[in-house]
């Protein structure tokens, strides 16, 4: 009798995370799907060059500003038409120096707590009104490719009041790096390229966004997070019915995590803004219901899929050990959720990054495994506090895309 129950308890058990695994699973099977099609909006005709404020936060970002600063004068755009705009927090007095010397806009702050949003905030605070009229947002590692400025552009003139380039690696130096690069050309394909195909909102990626400066500054204002401030404006934003674009030939490139360590901190930051909105998802669904944004549940939904790296673990452990503790038909069960798993992760990867990269990566995917395992157990509170990750220097050359 005992036995029985305690069999029948382990097959529910099972079925229950079952359930929440194929959730996410399916959902990127479903976008993968997507974005194997081509999303390429049709560029309407020039209307105006916009004025642009290219903002730049960074924290203790001495070994990359400097160089970044350089290169974000490499564009085709008119030079008179932006400004690169540091936002100094924490800088050496060396780096101040230099950064002076540089024809830049330099806005230092200081806060008992650093965030980004706080730091967004004050430059705003700071710049005169009236003077821009698209805000983009750069990581202080970020380069953007030279016809980025004039994409963006046109996708303003499209009528977009958000827009989220495409960001690629700018190293694969280390096999965390790479598997940190094949990582976010999956989100690529899942939360942005697949979405817009299918006419939903795209997901920002926290740098490489551009916004309307007036509608920017005034949501900005409403910001308060610690960490994942891009998912708090994704939910404002789609709460009010706001459509974000995504432009896949707009590259900027981005530093990939080269070690260990530094991947626990970034993936702990992560989850620990993904398990706090978490919470908003009941709200969206009633918000839902009244008003018929589906947007804005998706983007809530998104904060109840399970890590990629640990679908990718977790179904083959799974899969293995039905063999011998299951019926037959729970094995297949679990083996037909590994098959979709595979086949979706491998959908979004891009056709470029089929090469001898993609072989470093999935062999760093154990290890990968094993330190979001790391982050997941100490992600508890790490939304209250800033985690600072460093960027290394590392040179790219920025091409314009045809």
């Amino acid at each position: 009798m005992i036995e029985s129950i305690l069999y029948y308890l382990l097959i529910a058990v099972q079925l229950l995370i079952m359930a929440y695994l194929a959730f996410g699973t399916i959902y990127i099977l479903v976008f993968a799907i997507a974005s194997v099609f081509p999303y390429l909006p049709k560029p309407l005709p020039l209307v105006k060059q916009n004025r642009i404020a290219v903002m730049v936060p960074g924290y203790k970002e001495d070994a990359v500003i400097i160089e970044t600063a350089k290169e974000a004068f490499n564009q085709d755009y008119p030079k008179e038409l932006f400004d690169v705009i540091i936002i100094a927090d924490s800088f050496s007095e060396e780096t101040i120096e230099t950064l002076k010397a540089m024809p830049i806009i330099l806005i230092e702050v200081s806060f008992e707590t650093s965030t980004k949003a706080k730091a967004l905030n004050k430059a705003m605070a700071t710049l005169p009104e009236g003077k821009y009229d698209i805000a983009l947002i750069l990581d202080a590692d970020n380069i953007m490719a030279t016809d980025f400025l004039t994409r963006i552009n046109q996708s303003f003139n499209n009528g977009y009041i958000a827009v989220q380039g495409h960001r690629v690696a700018k190293n694969k130096d280390t096999a965390f790096a790479i598997l940190d690069s094949i990582s976010e050309e999956i989100s690529n394909s899942i939360f942005r390229k697949g979405h817009k195909r299918l006419g939903i909102s795209a997901g920002l990626a926290g740098s490489g966004m551009a916004f309307q400066y007036d509608f920017f500054k005034k949501m900005m204002s409403k910001v308060h997070a610690i960490g994942g401030f891009d998912k708090e404006i994704e939910l404002i934003m789609t709460k009010n019915g706001v459509k974000i674009e995504y432009l896949d030939k707009c590259f900027v490139y981005d530093e990939k995590v080269q070690e260990s360590d530094v991947f626990v901190k970034q993936r702990r930051r992560w989850l620990s803004a993904q398990i706090y909105y978490a919470s908003f998802f009941p709200k969206a669904l009633l918000h839902f219901i009244s008003y018929q944004y589906f947007d804005h549940l998706d983007k809530a939904a998104q904060m109840l899929l399970p890590p990629r790296i640990m679908l990718i673990g977790l179904l083959p452990i799974f899969s293995t050990i039905s063999f011998f503790v299951n019926p037959p038909w729970m094995t297949l069960l679990w083996l037909i959720l590994t098959a979709i798993m595979v086949l979706g992760i491998f959908l979004a990867i891009p056709q470029k990054s089929y090469n001898k990269s993609l072989l470093i990566a999935l062999a760093a995917v154990p290890k990968g495994f094993f330190y979001m395992f790391i982050s997941l157990v100490s992600s508890r509170g790490a939304n209250k506090k800033f985690i600072h990750t460093a960027h290394k220097a590392a040179k790219v050359e920025t091409h314009k895309t045809n």
